[in-house]
């Protein structure tokens, strides 16, 4: 099975591996110059900050692969916000958009499919594997939403994926360090464990520290809109609380703090 071989290509790779690498979760394109500015090692591109990311614009895929030149380009996979259960047509949404990424030259997608009761879809996952091939695939925090993250690892490790995003079952990396030094532990090389959700630098040596290959972070920080007339009445996405009048940005200063402590 093609999981079966690229676990045991990714066991060569990765053998003697000991750099933790550091990922830049990007909502813009102004965050995509930042990440590479500040020594990030790739880029997650992906947009919808308050739907936890959705797929990007074919226009800001194209701008961001030449943003990034030099620096890996992951693209988020995902049709809309909400779980991570599939219709049949957003399944092929999802191949259509796998289909234009790799034509851009991106170096891998982003994505993550479950089934109803809370395992993984490996049979959709493979299938996008496969699509997505010479591209690399993470598997996203969809993985945190499951039932069962040991048998959930060992289903995306089937599916071939090369990396998984996760905040060790919790809502941010720090307080599921111990899940994530037992994934570490289960995976034995054979597939990436990258820690996401609420890195920055005043927790980035204890995370590095739980073994895992990489650290995801979006270095968020938000300014004030230059706009001068704003009507308060209004809320665009339908949500009170969401701020209208503040862009958010990831911040070259918390990318290259975390970033120097990894050592990039």
């Amino acid at each position: 099975m093609r999981g079966e071989a690229g676990s045991m290509e990714f066991r060569e790779i990765t053998g003697n591996m000991k750099k933790c690498e550091l990922e830049v979760c990007a909502y813009s394109l102004e965050s995509c110059r930042a990440a590479k500015e500040a020594g990030a090692d790739r880029v997650e591109l992906c947009t919808a900050m308050y739907d936890g990311g959705t797929t990007p614009s074919a226009a800001m895929i194209r701008m961001a692969r030449r943003i990034t030149e030099g620096m890996e380009l992951y693209v988020m996979i995902r049709p809309r916000g909400g779980d991570f259960l599939y219709s049949e047509e957003e399944f092929l949404q999802m191949q259509e958009e796998i289909r234009y990424v790799k034509e851009t030259g991106a170096d891998g997608v982003v994505l993550g499919i479950l089934l109803a009761d809370g395992r993984v879809d490996r049979e959709r996952t493979a299938q996008l594997v496969e699509w997505a091939s010479p591209m690399k695939v993470t598997f996203h925090r969809a993985f945190d939403m499951t039932c069962d993250p040991r048998t959930a690892l060992e289903e995306v490790i089937g599916s071939g994926c090369y990396r998984i995003l996760t905040s060790g079952m919790h809502n941010t990396a720090p307080e599921g360090a111990d899940v994530l030094k037992e994934l570490v532990e289960q995976a034995q090389g054979r597939i990436q464990i990258m820690a996401g959700s609420g890195v920055n630098a005043s927790n980035a040596r204890f995370l590095r520290d739980t073994g895992v290959n990489a650290l995801h972070m979006s270095g968020k920080s938000v300014r004030d809109s230059d706009m001068t007339f704003r009507n308060p009445q209004v809320f665009m996405g339908g949500v009170p609380g969401i701020p209208e009048y503040e862009i958010a940005y990831s911040d070259r200063r918390k990318i290259r703090e975390v970033a120097d402590i990894l050592g990039n």
